[in-house]
C-alpha cells in the first residue's frame, strides 16, 4: 500500500529509540516526497532542538549543526529555532566548505535570535564535568560529545543566556561583559568545584584542537581553513585556569557579526511558510529516550526531544501535525545506558558484523548494538506519539558468510518474580532488573539493497517487518490496539543512499493479519 498523503502541512522527524535512527536521511526522503507529490518544494526545514550534538552527511560532508535540509538545493529556507544552543564559528566551520562546493548556505539560513549561543567555556565545563564525574565521584565515563550542550543549557535555566540577537546589536561592549561574566564564572567551577588539575586543564585544549582538526579534515586539505582555525590553545591565557578573554571576545564578535544577516524572527517565518501553503519539516536531534525528562538520567540529553518542543522553538501555537516516528531494524546505544538487548560482538557475530558499521557521526564514538526493543517503542508510541514508521537499516540484517541464524525481536521484559511486563518501567534500578522475552524469527539471504517494492523481499523479511510492527502496537496498546488510528509504516530504509526506501509496504492491520499472525502460528 503507498503512503497516505501527510495529514498537515508540519511534519515532525523524531527519533523513538535511543538515537542514531537514520532521521537526517529521513528529511531527504520527505523533502523528496513532497516534491513528488505537489511537484514544489517544501518551504522550509526547522532544526528544533540541541545543537552540534547530532550528525548527518549532507553532499558528502558530516554536519552537525545546520538543518539536514541543506543539502536540498530547492530548499529556500533553513530555520533554526530558539530552543537551539549553538556556537557561531561552528556555523561557519559547515557553512563555508558547503558553500564552496556552491552548495547556498548563509543566504538560506536564519537562525532565531533568541536562540542560545554556546561557546568555548560550555565546551571546556562540559569536559570538566565528565572528569569530576570520572575522577572525583568515582562514577562511569557519561560519554558526552563534549560540544557544550548540557552546560548552555544550564545558563538557559540559570538565566544566564546570551541569545544570537545580541549580535544585531552596535553595542560589542554588552556582548563582552556577558561573556566574560559566564567565562569567570566557568572558570570558578571548573577549578574549585570540578578540581580539574592543571595537567588535565592542559590536555582539553589539546583534545578540542585533535577534535576539531580532526572533523574539519576535508575542509583543511582543500584549503578553505587553516589549520590554525581550530587551535584552541590561542584561546589560553597565561595563568593556569584562565583564558585570554579579549581573543575569545573578538573572536566570538566577529563570528557572530559575519552571521548578522542570518539572524531574525524564525516565528514569523515558520507562520508565513505555513499560511503560503509550504510544508515544513521540523528535525529533531535525539530521540525519545534521551529526552531529558523521559529518559534515564544521566544518559540524557539536555533538551526536549519531542513533538511538544517544536511549539516552543518555533514559537508558533500547537496545530495539527505529521509525525514520523524514526528507529532502525536493530537497536544501538552509546554511552553509559543499561542496554537491555545488547548483543556482544566479541561472542555474537551478528553483532561483530553491526558493531563495524556503527559509530558515530558528530563523535566517532563506537555504538552498542542489540536486538530490536518493541516495548521501548511501544512506549514511544503509548506516550508520545507518532502517525508514520519509519524503520531504517533492515538490508543489514541479511545473512552472510560471517552470520546465519535467527533473528530476535524483545517483545515483553520478565521481572525477577517471573511476572511478564510490556511498559518500561519509570524506576530504572526496577528496569536494570529485567530480562528480555525474545521471540526467534528466521532470517534471510537475499539482498534488500536490491528491492524496489515490499513484495520484492523474501517472506521472511515481511515477517520480521510485520512482527516488528505489531510487537510495537501490542506493546503500546495491549488490549485495545483494534478500532485506533494505528501508525503506518511510511518508509523502509535497504540502504544508505537516497532512494533506497520501500514505500508500498502493506497497511498496519494487513501486516499484523497477514503477516505478523502467520509467522506466530
Amino acid at each position: 500500500m503507498a503512503a497516505e498523503t501527510f495529514n498537515s502541512k508540519l511534519i515532525v522527524d523524531i527519533g523513538i529509540s535511543m538515537g542514531d535512527e537514520g532521521k537526517g536521511r529521513v528529511v531527504h526522503e520527505t523533502l523528496d516526497e513532497i516534491m513528488r507529490r505537489t511537484g514544489q518544494s517544501a518551504g522550509a526545514v526547522i532544526k528544533v532542538n540541541g545543537g552540534a550534538n547530532s550528525g548527518h552527511t549532507a553532499a558528502g560532508l558530516k554536519l552537525n549543526l545546520l538543518p539536514s535540509g541543506v543539502g536540498e538545493p530547492d530548499l529556500p529556507k533553513l530555520l533554526v529555532g530558539c530552543g537551539v544552543v549553538a556556537d557561531p564559528r561552528k556555523f561557519l566551520w559547515e557553512a563555508r566548505p558547503l558553500e564552496a562546493r556552491r552548495i547556498s548556505v548563509l543566504d538560506r539560513l536564519l537562525i532565531d535570535e533568541r536562540a542560545q549561543l554556546s561557546d568555548l567555556s560550555h565546551r571546556l565545563l562540559d569536559l570538566a564535568w565528565e572528569d569530576y564525574r570520572v575522577n572525583i565521584l568515582g562514577a562511569e565515563n557519561r560519554g558526552s560529545t563534549g560540544r557544550g550542550i548540557s552546560p548552555a543549557y544550564s545558563d538557559e535555566t540559570s538565566q544566564w543566556q546570551i541569545h544570537y540577537g545580541n549580535f544585531l546589536s552596535d553595542n560589542k561592549d554588552t556582548f563582552a561583559k556577558a561573556l566574560g561574566q559566564r567565562v569567570d564564572r566557568a572558570l570558578r567551577t571548573i577549578r574549585h568545584v570540578c578540581r580539574v588539575s592543571e595537567e588535565t586543564w592542559n590536555s582539553f585544549f589539546d583534545r578540542l584542537t585533535e577534535a576539531e582538526t580532526q572533523a574539519n579534515a576535508p575542509a583543511i586539505s582543500e584549503g578553505i581553513f587553516k589549520p590554525d582555525e581550530f587551535d584552541f590553545s590561542i584561546f589560553k591565557g597565561d595563568a593556569p585556569f584562565s583564558l585570554n578573554l579579549n581573543k575569545l571576545i573578538e573572536c566570538y564578535w566577529d563570528a557572530g557579526q559575519e552571521l548578522a544577516t542570518c539572524i531574525g524572527d524564525v516565528r514569523k517565518a515558520t507562520l508565513s511558510t505555513l499560511e503560503a501553503g509550504k510544508h515544513v519539516v521540523a528535525e529533531f536531534g535525539q530521540s525519545y529516550w534521551l529526552d531529558k525528562r523521559h529518559g534515564f538520567s544521566p544518559n540524557v540529553t539536555a533538551s526536549h526531544t519531542t513533538t511538544p518542543e517544536l511549539f516552543l522553538s518555533a514559537g508558533i501555537p500547537p496545530c495539527p501535525v505529521h509525525v514520523l516516528g524514526c528507529c532502525k531494524a536493530y537497536d544501538t546505544k552509546v554511552g553509559t545506558h543499561h542496554f537491555l538487548t545488547q548483543m556482544d560482538p566479541d561472542s555474537h557475530p551478528l553483532g561483530a558484523k553491526l558493531s563495524k558499521l556503527e559509530f558515530g557521526t558528530s563523535t566517532g564514538r563506537q555504538r552498542m548494538v542489540g536486538w530490536f526493543d518493541a516495548v521501548e517503542k511501544g512506549d514511544a508510541l503509548r506516550h508520545c506519539g507518532f502517525d508514520d514508521f519509519v524503520i531504517n537499516k533492515i538490508d543489514v540484517l541479511t545473512h552472510t558468510e560471517e552470520w546465519q541464524g535467527d533473528l530476535k525481536l524483545c517483545v515483553a521484559y520478565r521481572k525477577p518474580d517471573g511476572e511478564i511486563i510490556t511498559s518500561v518501567p519509570r524506576d530504572e534500578a526496577l528496569r536494570r532488573t529485567l530480562e528480555p522475552v525474545y521471540e526467534d524469527l528466521p532470517g534471510w539471504t537475499e539482498d534488500l539493497s536490491l528491492a524496489k517494492t515490499f513484495s520484492d523481499f523474501p517472506i521472511n523479511a515481511q515477517r520480521y517487518v510485520a512482527r516488528m510492527v505489531s510487537s510495537v502496537i501490542k506493546a503500546a496498546y495491549p488490549s485495545d490496539y483494534e478500532g485506533r488510528r494505528l501508525p503506518q509504516v511510511r518508509y523502509l530504509g535497504v540502504g544508505p543512499n537516497p532512494g533506497q526506501i520501500i514505500t508500498d509496504t502493506p497497511s498496519t492491520i494487513q501486516l499484523i493479519k497477514e503477516f505478523a499472525e502467520a509467522s506466530a502460528c
